[in-house]
């Protein structure tokens, strides 16, 4: 069990360390789920992610609209695509868990480890 925890801490930090190496300002996180159509990201692994990243002073805004608080982890919430992708205008990085039809138009500032579009 301690090595699952061990690998599931060696990724965050590996995703985070990859993000940061993009010197980003602001980083916008594209929905908090793991899986597709999923509503459960309490227990999300990107949380993880979103601690060291902030750690180093990198601003952080979230778009979740199934998530009814207004912040996460001390990270804007938004609910709204289009005020996201306005947003995005100004997010040097978009972490994503899928790669969504959605983020086609800036695929280019998209992080996501999904190589095959799928869960």
């Amino acid at each position: 069990m301690s090595a699952i925890v061990d690998a599931n801490r060696t990724r965050k930090d590996h995703i985070a360390d990859m993000i940061i190496k993009r010197e980003p300002e602001v980083v916008g996180i594209y929905r908090l789920t793991m899986k597709t159509d999923s509503d459960n990201f309490r227990q999300s692994a990107i949380q993880g992610v979103m601690k060291r990243i902030k750690a180093k002073g990198i601003e952080v805004v979230v778009y979740e609209p199934a998530l009814k608080e207004d912040d996460f982890f001390k990270s804007r919430v938004i609910r709204d695509f289009d005020e996201f992708k306005r947003i995005s205008d100004v997010s040097d990085v978009i972490v994503a868990n899928r790669l969504s039809d959605e983020l086609l138009d800036v695929e280019e500032k998209v992080y996501t480890r999904d190589l095959f579009s799928r869960d």
